[in-house]
Formats: structure tokens, sequence, C-alpha cells
């Protein structure tokens, strides 16, 4: 009779504690699936500039968010104090394309934000937390490029994650033999023929379409100069790049997205914007 209470009492024990695993395991299962990664964090971020929600403020760090907008000032006060600016119910955020990079994550957004915009923002994570902020904005055209190509339509699909180093290091190259270096014997070993699709409102499609288009500043005396890559950012199949040089006799900031197929970069989104004085900064920590 023991025995049968002694087995019985350890049945019991091992019902139990297989009970209580597999609730812990439904917890952990809850909580992994409550978890939500960094890109979709920035993603909420951006948009309750327009809803005004309050929970995603909470993915930036309050002791630490090292701002690189120069009109913006530093740490979170200033992002609060920059939204206190804005019209009431004014503002429209629409992220068209986000990617992740290890703590970085970018992502490409058709604003209304003191304006119709369109903008490439860079935040930087620590330990799941939002800690600095990079971006680039532009004022959005009203009518398409030569090409019809607006300065976000295209393609979002990310593939060839494995592929994410090899495209860097393509488009880099390419940054810095071409934009930076001119050396423009090298220009079409980077695409596949005229095969480019141009998304800057002021060129059309192809290689041709790039000559024209720099042809036609040349005529008016005007010179797109870059001097150095400061960033590059990719996930599979897209790239970024962040660089300073000059539109002009203007100090500006380039940022440029690539979408790489087949080894050959295949189309191009940008938004240029000039720097400002450094007397008319808010913060110290400079556009780059």
């Amino acid at each position: 009779m023991k025995k049968i209470l002694l087995s019985a009492t350890v049945i019991l024990a091992i019902g139990l504690t297989s009970c209580k695993s597999q609730k812990t395991n439904s917890t952990n299962k809850k909580e992994e699936k409550m978890e939500i990664s960094n890109k979709e964090k920035v993603i909420a971020l951006l948009k309750s500039i327009e809803t005004g929600a309050q929970e995603p403020v909470g993915f930036i760090n309050p002791n630490k968010y090292i701002q690189h907008n120069l009109g913006v000032v530093d740490g979170l006060a200033g992002f609060g104090a920059l939204l206190q600016q804005l019209p009431p119910n004014s503002a429209k955020v629409s992220t068209v394309r986000a990617f992740e990079d290890g703590d970085f994550v970018f992502t490409q957004t058709d604003y209304n934000f003191f304006g119709p915009k369109i903008g490439f923002d860079i935040f930087r994570f620590e330990n799941g937390k939002i800690v600095e902020h990079w971006d680039n904005l532009q004022e959005k055209p009203e009518n398409p490029n030569p090409s019809g190509h607006t300065m976000i339509d295209g393609t979002t699909e990310i593939k060839d994650i494995n592929k994410t180093e090899e495209n860097k290091t393509l488009v880099k190259n390419f940054v810095e033999d071409i934009l930076v270096n001119g050396k423009m014997e090298k220009l079409a070993g980077y695409f596949d023929g005229d095969n480019y699709i141009q998304h800057n409102p002021n060129i059309a499609d192809g290689l041709s379409g790039l000559g024209k288009a720099l042809e036609y500043l040349a005529s008016q005396g005007i010179t797109m100069k870059f001097d150095k890559v400061h960033r590059v950012l990719g996930e599979g199949n897209f790239v970024l790049t962040i660089s300073e040089g000059s539109f002009g006799d203007k100090h500006t900031s380039f940022f440029d997205l690539f979408r790489v197929e087949n080894g050959k970069i295949a189309e191009h989104w940008d938004v240029m914007e000039t720097i400002a004085p450094k007397e008319e900064w808010k913060n110290e920590n400079g556009k780059f």
C-alpha cells in the first residue's frame, strides 16, 4: 500500500512540475511574441509624430539621446520641444521602407512635417533603446521626374540577405570611385547597361539620363561634389550611403539609397539637404 501511495505521489509531483513547466513555456512564448523588433519600434515612433501616441517615446533612452538633426536641441527634451512646435493635426507620416543593420535601423519616409518632405532617418540602438538619431530631409516635389518616378515609389521587397556585406562593398566602391574620386572610366562597370531606375526628382532613368543631368548642371555652372562617405548601411539588396560634400556653393549632406540586383546597381533614391552654418546649430553633435 505504501508503494502504491508513493507511486501516486511521484506521479502527481511529476504532473504538477510538467504543468508548471508548460505554463512557464507558455508565458515565455507570450513574452517573446510581445517583444517587437527595433525596426518595428522605429516605425511606431515615427508614426507617433502623426498620432500623438505616447508609448513609442518609451523606446528612446531618456538619459542618452544624441541628436544629429542640427535644428533640434539634443536629448529627449529636444525631440519633445520639436513636436510641440508642430501645428495641431498637421503632421502626416508614412514610412515606405525600413531596414535593419546590426544596431542601426534606417527608414525612408513620406512626411508632412512643417510641409511635405521626403526623409531618411537613422536610429542607433543600445540594449533595445534608441540612443542616437540622424536624418536628411528634402522638400517633396509636386511632379514626378522626367521618367515619371516619384522620390519614394518602386519596389520595397528586401531579399538577398546573405549578400548584404557584398552589396555594401559594391555601393561604397561606386560612391568613392565615381562620386568622390571622379573615376568615370569605371562607371559602366557598376551598371547593367542603361538599365537603371532613377528616383531623383530632376534626373531621368539610365546612365544616359544621369549624363544629361550632369551636362545640364555643368552648363549652368553648378557642381555636385562628394568629399567623404561617412557611413554605409545595408540590408540585403538595399544599401544606404551617408556622404558629405557640396551642391553648387552650399555645404550639403547626401543620403543615397541603392538597390542592387545581380551584382549591379539597379535603382536609386536620394535626399539632399543643405547643412546649416555652425552658428545656427541647436546642438553640437554635427550632422554626421
